[in-house]
Protein backbone atom coordinates (compact mmCIF):
# COMPACT_ATOMS: atom_id res chain seq x y z
CA UNK A 1 0.00 0.00 0.00
CA UNK A 2 1.08 3.70 -0.85
CA UNK A 3 1.74 5.79 2.41
CA UNK A 4 -0.31 8.69 0.46
CA UNK A 5 -3.28 6.54 0.05
CA UNK A 6 -2.78 5.13 3.51
CA UNK A 7 -2.49 8.66 5.52
CA UNK A 8 -5.33 9.89 2.77
CA UNK A 9 -7.25 7.07 4.42
CA UNK A 10 -6.49 8.11 7.56
CA UNK A 11 -7.32 11.44 7.52
CA UNK A 12 -11.17 10.75 6.24
CA UNK A 13 -11.30 9.25 9.66
CA UNK A 14 -10.68 5.13 7.90
CA UNK A 15 -8.66 2.72 9.99
CA UNK A 16 -7.54 -0.51 8.96
CA UNK A 17 -6.93 -2.97 12.12
CA UNK A 18 -2.78 -3.68 11.38
CA UNK A 19 -0.51 -1.60 9.45
CA UNK A 20 3.00 -3.05 9.28
CA UNK A 21 5.25 -0.07 8.80
CA UNK A 22 9.39 -0.85 7.00
CA UNK A 23 12.03 0.76 5.23
CA UNK A 24 14.72 3.24 5.71
CA UNK A 25 13.09 5.90 6.09
CA UNK A 26 12.51 6.20 9.51
CA UNK A 27 11.39 10.21 9.66
CA UNK A 28 8.31 9.23 7.53
CA UNK A 29 7.30 6.54 9.23
CA UNK A 30 7.20 8.62 12.61
CA UNK A 31 5.29 11.32 10.60
CA UNK A 32 2.85 8.11 9.95
CA UNK A 33 2.39 6.86 13.69
CA UNK A 34 2.11 10.65 14.61
CA UNK A 35 -1.06 11.26 12.12
CA UNK A 36 -2.29 8.21 12.95
CA UNK A 37 -2.15 8.93 16.69
CA UNK A 38 -3.61 12.47 15.93
CA UNK A 39 -6.52 11.29 14.13
CA UNK A 40 -7.46 8.49 16.89
CA UNK A 41 -6.52 10.46 20.44
CA UNK A 42 -7.05 13.66 21.65
CA UNK A 43 -4.05 14.98 23.42
CA UNK A 44 -5.69 14.24 26.69
CA UNK A 45 -6.14 10.84 25.45
CA UNK A 46 -2.77 9.55 24.28
CA UNK A 47 -1.36 8.80 27.22
CA UNK A 48 -3.82 6.05 28.09
CA UNK A 49 -4.61 5.01 23.70
CA UNK A 50 -1.20 4.25 23.08
CA UNK A 51 0.09 0.98 24.17
CA UNK A 52 3.63 -0.02 23.43
CA UNK A 53 5.80 -3.16 22.71
CA UNK A 54 9.04 -4.71 21.39
CA UNK A 55 9.34 -8.17 19.69
CA UNK A 56 12.85 -8.13 21.15
CA UNK A 57 11.67 -8.45 24.61
CA UNK A 58 8.01 -9.46 24.45
CA UNK A 59 6.65 -12.18 22.81
CA UNK A 60 4.13 -10.99 19.90
CA UNK A 61 0.91 -12.77 21.22
CA UNK A 62 1.37 -10.54 24.07
CA UNK A 63 0.68 -7.36 22.01
CA UNK A 64 -2.13 -9.41 20.14
CA UNK A 65 -3.83 -10.24 23.45
CA UNK A 66 -3.34 -6.25 24.52
CA UNK A 67 -5.23 -5.45 20.92
CA UNK A 68 -7.84 -8.06 22.06
CA UNK A 69 -8.63 -5.93 25.25
CA UNK A 70 -10.83 -3.24 25.29
CA UNK A 71 -9.68 0.04 26.30
CA UNK A 72 -10.21 2.31 29.16
CA UNK A 73 -11.50 5.48 29.28
CA UNK A 74 -10.48 6.18 25.64
CA UNK A 75 -12.82 4.91 22.93
CA UNK A 76 -9.90 3.32 20.97
CA UNK A 77 -6.55 2.07 21.29
CA UNK A 78 -2.90 1.97 19.47
CA UNK A 79 -0.51 -0.76 19.80
CA UNK A 80 2.14 -0.22 18.88
CA UNK A 81 4.90 -2.96 18.30
CA UNK A 82 8.60 -2.31 17.53
CA UNK A 83 9.89 -5.17 15.49
CA UNK A 84 13.23 -6.69 14.09
CA UNK A 85 12.57 -10.02 14.64
CA UNK A 86 8.82 -11.42 13.34
CA UNK A 87 8.55 -9.49 9.81
CA UNK A 88 12.44 -8.74 9.09
CA UNK A 89 14.26 -9.93 6.09
CA UNK A 90 17.05 -11.95 7.91
CA UNK A 91 15.44 -11.66 11.42
CA UNK A 92 14.69 -14.47 13.74
CA UNK A 93 11.35 -15.48 14.89
CA UNK A 94 13.42 -16.53 17.54
CA UNK A 95 16.24 -15.32 20.01
CA UNK A 96 15.59 -14.85 23.50
CA UNK A 97 12.24 -14.45 23.08
CA UNK A 98 9.45 -17.14 21.15
CA UNK A 99 7.07 -15.88 19.28
CA UNK A 100 3.86 -17.55 18.10
CA UNK A 101 3.00 -15.45 14.65
CA UNK A 102 0.28 -17.65 13.98
CA UNK A 103 -1.78 -15.54 17.02
CA UNK A 104 -1.37 -12.54 15.17
CA UNK A 105 -2.82 -14.54 12.15
CA UNK A 106 -6.01 -15.09 14.19
CA UNK A 107 -6.23 -11.52 14.96
CA UNK A 108 -6.54 -10.77 11.74
CA UNK A 109 -9.06 -12.98 10.70
CA UNK A 110 -11.32 -10.81 13.82
CA UNK A 111 -9.96 -8.43 14.61
CA UNK A 112 -11.23 -6.03 17.22
CA UNK A 113 -13.12 -3.28 15.97
CA UNK A 114 -11.59 -0.80 19.37
CA UNK A 115 -7.77 -1.69 18.51
CA UNK A 116 -5.62 -0.34 16.11
CA UNK A 117 -1.76 -2.09 15.60
CA UNK A 118 1.38 -0.63 14.02
CA UNK A 119 4.15 -2.91 13.31
CA UNK A 120 7.20 -0.67 13.07
CA UNK A 121 10.07 -2.65 11.48
CA UNK A 122 13.05 -1.97 11.97
CA UNK A 123 14.39 -2.93 8.19
CA UNK A 124 14.64 -2.28 4.51
CA UNK A 125 12.69 -5.66 3.82
CA UNK A 126 10.54 -7.63 4.82
CA UNK A 127 10.66 -11.70 4.29
CA UNK A 128 7.87 -12.43 2.26
CA UNK A 129 8.69 -15.93 2.65
CA UNK A 130 6.18 -15.71 5.73
CA UNK A 131 3.37 -16.83 6.06
CA UNK A 132 2.02 -13.50 7.88
CA UNK A 133 3.81 -11.32 5.64
CA UNK A 134 1.87 -13.02 2.86
CA UNK A 135 -1.12 -12.70 4.28
CA UNK A 136 -1.13 -8.95 5.00
CA UNK A 137 0.39 -7.83 1.62
CA UNK A 138 -2.77 -9.79 0.15
CA UNK A 139 -4.73 -7.23 2.86
CA UNK A 140 -2.64 -3.98 1.76
CA UNK A 141 -1.52 -3.70 5.07
CA UNK A 142 2.22 -3.70 3.93
CA UNK A 143 3.20 0.20 3.52
CA UNK A 144 6.94 1.08 2.59
CA UNK A 145 9.04 4.15 3.63
CA UNK A 146 12.10 3.70 0.97
CA UNK A 147 14.70 6.76 1.23
CA UNK A 148 13.39 9.82 -0.89
CA UNK A 149 15.77 10.57 -3.94
CA UNK A 150 17.55 14.06 -3.86
CA UNK A 151 14.67 15.74 -6.30
CA UNK A 152 11.48 14.31 -3.92
CA UNK A 153 13.31 15.71 -1.03
CA UNK A 154 13.67 19.03 -3.09
CA UNK A 155 9.50 19.03 -3.42
CA UNK A 156 9.21 18.11 0.16
CA UNK A 157 11.22 20.66 1.47
CA UNK A 158 9.98 23.50 -0.78
CA UNK A 159 6.39 22.11 0.32
CA UNK A 160 7.11 21.94 3.73
CA UNK A 161 8.36 25.78 3.40
CA UNK A 162 4.85 26.90 1.66
CA UNK A 163 2.71 25.12 4.60
CA UNK A 164 4.23 27.66 6.73
CA UNK A 165 3.09 30.54 4.15
CA UNK A 166 7.04 30.77 3.08
CA UNK A 167 8.75 30.53 0.05
CA UNK A 168 11.99 28.48 -0.25
CA UNK A 169 13.86 29.25 -3.47
CA UNK A 170 15.18 26.40 -5.71
CA UNK A 171 18.83 27.09 -4.70
CA UNK A 172 18.55 27.29 -1.26
CA UNK A 173 16.44 24.12 -1.54
CA UNK A 174 19.61 22.57 -3.19
CA UNK A 175 21.78 23.94 -0.60
CA UNK A 176 20.19 22.49 2.51
CA UNK A 177 19.83 19.73 0.80
CA UNK A 178 24.19 19.54 0.07
CA UNK A 179 25.02 20.53 3.82
CA UNK A 180 22.53 18.84 5.40
CA UNK A 181 22.49 15.38 3.40
CA UNK A 182 19.10 12.94 2.79
CA UNK A 183 18.34 12.79 7.20
CA UNK A 184 14.72 14.31 6.59
CA UNK A 185 14.88 15.12 10.81
CA UNK A 186 17.47 17.44 9.75
CA UNK A 187 16.47 18.97 7.02
CA UNK A 188 13.34 19.72 8.84
CA UNK A 189 14.59 21.43 11.43
CA UNK A 190 16.68 23.32 9.02
CA UNK A 191 13.53 24.56 7.04
CA UNK A 192 11.43 25.47 10.25
CA UNK A 193 14.73 27.64 11.15
CA UNK A 194 14.90 29.54 8.26
CA UNK A 195 10.81 29.63 7.94
CA UNK A 196 11.16 31.39 11.57
CA UNK A 197 13.76 33.68 10.42
CA UNK A 198 12.34 34.73 7.00
CA UNK A 199 8.98 35.33 8.72
CA UNK A 200 5.17 34.98 7.47
CA UNK A 201 5.08 35.30 3.72
CA UNK A 202 9.32 35.99 3.66
CA UNK A 203 10.77 34.04 0.93
CA UNK A 204 14.54 32.30 1.46
CA UNK A 205 16.74 32.77 -0.70
CA UNK A 206 20.22 30.71 -1.18
CA UNK A 207 22.23 33.62 0.66
CA UNK A 208 19.87 33.98 3.56
CA UNK A 209 19.89 29.63 4.23
CA UNK A 210 24.02 29.85 3.46
CA UNK A 211 23.84 32.63 6.24
CA UNK A 212 22.18 30.61 8.68
CA UNK A 213 23.49 27.43 8.05
CA UNK A 214 26.20 25.64 8.52
CA UNK A 215 28.99 25.01 5.97
CA UNK A 216 29.99 21.41 5.15
CA UNK A 217 34.61 21.13 5.03
CA UNK A 218 33.59 20.01 1.43
CA UNK A 219 31.91 23.68 0.62
CA UNK A 220 34.80 25.02 2.52
CA UNK A 221 37.38 22.91 -0.11
CA UNK A 222 34.99 24.42 -3.04
CA UNK A 223 35.73 27.56 -1.80
CA UNK A 224 39.82 26.84 -1.12
CA UNK A 225 39.69 25.38 -4.94
CA UNK A 226 38.22 28.88 -6.03
CA UNK A 227 41.02 30.80 -4.24
CA UNK A 228 43.52 28.57 -6.00
CA UNK A 229 41.17 29.05 -9.42
CA UNK A 230 41.73 32.70 -8.80
CA UNK A 231 45.61 32.75 -7.67
CA UNK A 232 43.94 34.50 -4.46
CA UNK A 233 46.91 31.73 -2.72
CA UNK A 234 47.10 34.07 0.87
CA UNK A 235 43.03 33.64 0.81
CA UNK A 236 43.83 30.01 0.05
CA UNK A 237 45.92 29.70 3.09
CA UNK A 238 44.10 31.66 5.44
CA UNK A 239 41.08 29.47 4.36
CA UNK A 240 43.49 26.02 4.77
CA UNK A 241 43.93 27.49 8.52
CA UNK A 242 40.76 28.02 9.38
CA UNK A 243 39.94 24.35 8.33
CA UNK A 244 42.44 23.24 10.72
CA UNK A 245 41.09 25.61 13.37
CA UNK A 246 37.80 23.54 13.26
CA UNK A 247 40.30 20.28 13.76
CA UNK A 248 39.59 18.86 9.89
CA UNK A 249 42.49 16.73 9.32
CA UNK A 250 45.28 17.28 6.82
CA UNK A 251 45.04 14.18 5.26
CA UNK A 252 41.45 14.35 4.86
CA UNK A 253 41.59 17.90 3.20
CA UNK A 254 43.97 16.69 0.71
CA UNK A 255 41.82 14.15 -0.34
CA UNK A 256 38.79 16.50 -0.58
CA UNK A 257 40.52 18.27 -2.78
CA UNK A 258 41.88 15.55 -5.03
CA UNK A 259 38.36 14.57 -5.43
CA UNK A 260 37.13 17.82 -6.14
CA UNK A 261 39.72 18.15 -9.36
CA UNK A 262 38.96 14.41 -10.05
CA UNK A 263 35.02 15.86 -10.45
CA UNK A 264 35.67 19.00 -12.40
CA UNK A 265 37.66 16.88 -14.55
CA UNK A 266 35.27 14.09 -15.33
CA UNK A 267 32.58 16.97 -15.81
CA UNK A 268 34.86 18.81 -18.53
CA UNK A 269 35.04 15.17 -20.15
CA UNK A 270 31.39 14.52 -20.16
CA UNK A 271 30.72 18.42 -21.43
CA UNK A 272 32.95 17.50 -24.44
CA UNK A 273 30.52 14.44 -25.30
CA UNK A 274 27.33 17.15 -24.84
CA UNK A 275 26.45 15.75 -21.81
CA UNK A 276 23.32 17.90 -19.90
CA UNK A 277 23.80 18.65 -16.11
CA UNK A 278 21.18 16.35 -15.31
CA UNK A 279 23.25 13.09 -17.11
CA UNK A 280 26.23 14.21 -15.34
CA UNK A 281 24.39 14.05 -12.14
CA UNK A 282 23.73 10.69 -12.68
CA UNK A 283 26.61 9.47 -14.42
CA UNK A 284 28.71 11.10 -11.55
CA UNK A 285 26.45 9.91 -9.06
CA UNK A 286 26.05 13.94 -7.42
CA UNK A 287 23.05 16.44 -6.90
CA UNK A 288 22.71 18.27 -9.84
CA UNK A 289 23.02 21.43 -7.87
CA UNK A 290 27.07 20.02 -6.70
CA UNK A 291 27.23 19.28 -10.49
CA UNK A 292 26.13 23.09 -11.53
CA UNK A 293 29.23 24.13 -8.99
CA UNK A 294 31.77 22.16 -9.88
CA UNK A 295 30.83 23.04 -13.96
CA UNK A 296 31.18 26.37 -13.37
CA UNK A 297 34.39 26.26 -11.15
CA UNK A 298 35.87 23.71 -13.81
CA UNK A 299 36.26 26.52 -16.59
CA UNK A 300 38.62 28.30 -14.73
CA UNK A 301 40.95 25.27 -14.81
CA UNK A 302 42.92 24.36 -18.21
CA UNK A 303 42.27 20.14 -18.75
CA UNK A 304 45.84 20.16 -18.29
CA UNK A 305 46.59 22.07 -15.52
CA UNK A 306 43.73 20.45 -13.24
CA UNK A 307 45.51 16.75 -14.10
CA UNK A 308 49.02 18.54 -12.91
CA UNK A 309 47.12 19.65 -9.45
CA UNK A 310 46.23 15.94 -9.50
CA UNK A 311 49.27 14.65 -9.96
CA UNK A 312 51.05 16.20 -7.50
CA UNK A 313 48.24 15.74 -4.53
CA UNK A 314 48.79 12.13 -5.12
CA UNK A 315 52.97 12.31 -4.56
CA UNK A 316 51.69 14.97 -1.74
CA UNK A 317 49.51 12.38 -0.20
CA UNK A 318 51.85 9.35 -0.26
CA UNK A 319 54.66 11.92 1.90
CA UNK A 320 51.89 12.80 4.06
CA UNK A 321 50.73 9.35 4.89
CA UNK A 322 54.75 7.65 4.99
CA UNK A 323 55.92 10.18 7.01
CA UNK A 324 58.26 11.77 4.65
CA UNK A 325 56.51 15.10 5.60
CA UNK A 326 54.87 16.43 8.28
CA UNK A 327 50.76 16.41 7.31
CA UNK A 328 50.01 19.63 8.15
CA UNK A 329 53.11 21.74 7.15
CA UNK A 330 53.02 19.63 3.87
CA UNK A 331 49.67 20.89 2.33
CA UNK A 332 50.55 24.30 3.71
CA UNK A 333 53.61 24.33 1.26
CA UNK A 334 51.84 22.92 -1.84
CA UNK A 335 49.44 25.84 -1.61
CA UNK A 336 52.42 28.06 -1.10
CA UNK A 337 54.27 26.51 -4.04
CA UNK A 338 51.05 26.83 -6.41
CA UNK A 339 52.05 30.84 -5.84
CA UNK A 340 55.40 30.89 -6.89
CA UNK A 341 54.47 28.50 -10.09
CA UNK A 342 52.56 31.57 -10.93
CA UNK A 343 54.79 33.89 -10.29
CA UNK A 344 57.50 31.59 -12.14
Amino acid sequence: MDPKEALKEIKGGRFRPIYVLYGKDRYRVQHFIDTLSDKLFTSDERELGIVKFDTAETSIEEAVLEAETLPFFVPRKLVLIRDMNVFAAGGKEGGKIEHKPEKLLQYIENPSETSVIVVSVHAEKLDERRKLVKTLKDRHSLIAFPELDAAQLKQWMIKRAAEQQRTLESDAADLLFMRTGANMQQLAQEVDKLCLHAGAGGTITAEEASMLTAATAEEDVFALIEAIAELRIDRALRMYRELLIRREEPIKIAALIARQLRIMLQIKELEQHQYSPQQMAGQLGLHPYAVKLSAEKSRKFQTARLGQLLASLADLDYKMKTGAIDKTLGLELYLLSLGLEQRA
